[in-house]
C-alpha cells in the first residue's frame, strides 16, 4: 500500500472548500483533521468531508500526532503566527500567500521550519499549473525571444464584500497583499528582482490599498507594470512580451487556462491547458511528492522564492 500523507487545515473559509475537494482527487493524500474557532462550524466541515476528527482549537489540531501537515488559510495576518505554531508542533506547512506579512517574517518561518528539518511551502498554486509550466517552458526556450516587458492586473470588484477581512488593516486585507502578490509573483518567476520600483496607491477610510499600480524597472532594461485592485473587475490578464513575440495568460491568469502566442502581432498558436480540479490539486501533488520523497522545500517553488517575493512586496508598501 501506498503510504498516505496526512492532511490538516486550518481555517475553513472558501479556500478550504475548494482544496479540500481537491485532496479529495488525491491517491497520495487523506484529510484527517480540520480546525475553526467556531466549534459549529468545524462539526460541519468534518461531517460534510467525511473528516476523522475537528476542533475549536488550532493548536490542537497542531498536537495531533496523525497529522504530517497542516495547510493554513487563516487571514493573512495570522499567517505568521500559526505556520509558527505548526512548525514548532513538528507539522510541515503548506500555507497560503502571502506566506508573511512582511521578509522578516518570512526568514523567521523558513529559519524554524529549517532548524527541524519540515517541509514549508508558501501556496502559490499558480506555479504548479499546466498554464504556468508551459509558459515557462516556452520562455525558456526563447520561443519570444528575451523578455522586455511583463503585464499583468488583477482586479475584482469587491463593493460587496465591505467589513470582510480584505478590508480591514489588522488582518492583512488590501489588493497588494491578496491580488497584487499574483502579479509580482509572475515578474518575479519570468525576471527576477528588480532594481528600481515606483508605485502608487489609493486607500479606503479603513487604511488598505483598494488599488495598487506598479512599475519595476531591471538591470537589463526590461520593465513590468503591474496593476491590482479591489474596486473594479478588471481583465485579468497577463502579457509576457519579448524581442521575438508576445505570450499571453488569458484570463483569469493567476490560473489561466489558455496561452496564445504572437508573432508580429499576428495569433500563431493556441495552448489550451485544463488544471484539474478547482486549481489546488498540482500544488497538492507537489507537496505530497516533496514529503514522501523527505523534502523540506520544493524546486518549483523553494524558500528563496517566497523570501524575493516578500522583499519586493516590503518595498512596493
Amino acid at each position: 500500500m501506498v503510504k498516505k500523507v496526512n492532511w490538516g487545515i486550518i481555517g475553513l473559509g472558501n479556500s478550504a472548500n475548494k482544496f479540500t475537494q481537491d485532496l479529495a482527487r488525491s491517491p497520495n493524500a487523506a484529510l484527517r483533521s480540520v480546525a475553526s474557532r467556531e466549534i459549529d462550524k468545524a462539526k460541519q466541515f468534518s461531517q460534510e468531508y467525511d473528516v476523522v476528527s475537528f476542533y475549536d482549537s488550532y493548536k490542537e489540531l497542531a498536537k495531533n500526532p496523525d497529522i504530517d501537515i497542516v495547510y493554513i488559510t487563516t487571514p493573512n495576518a495570522f499567517h505568521f503566527e500559526h505556520a509558527m505554531m505548526c512548525l514548532k508542533e513538528g507539522k510541515s506547512v503548506l500555507c497560503e500567500k502571502p506566506l508573511g506579512m512582511n521578509a522578516d517574517e518570512v526568514k523567521m518561518m523558513i529559519k524554524e521550519a529549517k532548524s527541524r528539518n519540515l517541509f514549508l511551502m508558501e501556496g502559490l498554486s499558480t506555479r504548479f499549473i499546466p498554464s504556468t509550466e508551459k509558459a515557462l517552458s516556452l520562455i525558456e526556450k526563447k520561443f519570444i525571444g528575451d523578455i522586455t516587458m511583463v503585464r499583468a492586473d488583477f482586479g475584482i470588484d469587491a463593493s460587496s464584500l465591505k467589513g470582510n477581512w480584505l478590508f480591514d488593516k489588522n488582518m492583512g486585507g488590501g489588493s497588494l497583499s491578496d491580488l497584487g502578490i499574483y502579479t509580482i509573483y509572475l515578474s518575479l518567476l519570468t525576471l527576477g528582482s528588480p532594481s528600481k520600483i515606483k508605485a502608487m496607491a489609493r486607500f479606503t477610510d479603513t487604511e488598505v490599498d483598494s488599488f495598487c499600480a506598479m512599475l519595476f524597472d531591471y538591470e537589463n532594461n526590461a520593465k513590468a507594470v503591474l496593476e491590482s485592485n479591489l474596486e473594479t473587475k478588471t481583465p485579468n490578464e497577463a502579457y509576457i512580451y519579448g524581442t521575438k513575440g508576445v505570450l499571453k495568460l488569458h484570463r483569469n491568469f493567476s490560473h489561466a487556462e489558455k496561452i496564445s502566442i504572437f508573432i508580429n502581432g499576428k495569433l500563431v498558436f493556441n495552448f489550451d491547458l485544463k488544471f484539474e480540479g478547482n486549481g489546488y490539486f498540482h500544488e497538492i501533488e507537489e507537496v505530497n511528492r516533496c514529503l514522501l520523497n523527505g523534502k523540506i522545500e520544493s524546486d518549483k517553488l523553494p524558500h528563496s522564492t517566497s523570501l524575493k517575493l516578500a522583499q519586493i512586496m516590503d518595498k512596493v508598501k
